[in-house]
């Protein structure tokens, strides 16, 4: 008897450490990946495009509307752009029509607007869902990973900066505007890098 407890004792404890090794999403300490140069996204033409493309550049990801009360936080965001664009910084915007229907046009519709009202010049993709079941991947990284504040993205204009190695690495909730001295210091330090 005591020896098949050793037995099972030595077997537990070998499956343990070879399947925590192997597979630590199978244990309860779950990895999470911070990364996001693995997903592709689709352009404005609804091509595909994959992250991996920016790495070495230093990203902020956000979802925009056209209709929001945050919608002037466009011109801040090309403020940011103009002023870093030359270190390496890119903008990658996501309209979302997700609060309030704030995003109905279409991908043409939505070029135009940007362009007219706020001579947008950093990069704008094809509408994308960053609520519910049907979430872009992309978004379900951005907001499930270890680093930032975890949950749901809560209104539009809500941004999350990206390393040079595309590491999740800030959150600024909607209300934060791009040219704050809290998103301008973040940015500072990751291009600097």
């Amino acid at each position: 008897m005591r020896d098949k407890k050793i037995f099972f004792a030595l077997a537990f404890t070998f499956f343990f450490v070879v399947s925590h090794h192997i597979y630590p999403e199978r244990i309860g300490d779950k990895k999470m990946n911070n990364n996001i140069l693995d997903i592709s996204v689709k352009d404005m033409d609804g091509k595909d495009v994959k992250l991996e493309t920016y790495k070495g550049k230093v990203l902020m990801i956000v979802n925009v509307a056209s209709k929001c009360g945050n919608t002037p936080q466009y011109k801040g965001l090309q403020t940011i752009y103009e002023k870093y664009k030359n270190k390496g910084f890119e903008i990658l915007a996501f309209p979302c029509n997700d609060f309030g229907s704030q995003e109905p046009g279409t991908n043409d519709e939505i070029v135009k607007f940007c362009t007219s009202n706020y001579n947008v010049s950093f990069k704008l993709f094809d509408k994308i869902k960053v609520l519910g079941n049907d979430r872009s991947p992309l978004y379900n990284r951005l907001i499930n990973n270890d680093v930032t504040e975890k949950g749901d993205v809560k209104w539009n204009f809500e941004k999350f900066l990206i390393d040079r190695e595309g590491n999740i690495v800030a959150r600024f909730r909607d209300k934060i505007k791009p040219e704050s001295e809290e998103v301008i210091q973040a940015i500072e330090r990751l291009v600097k890098k």
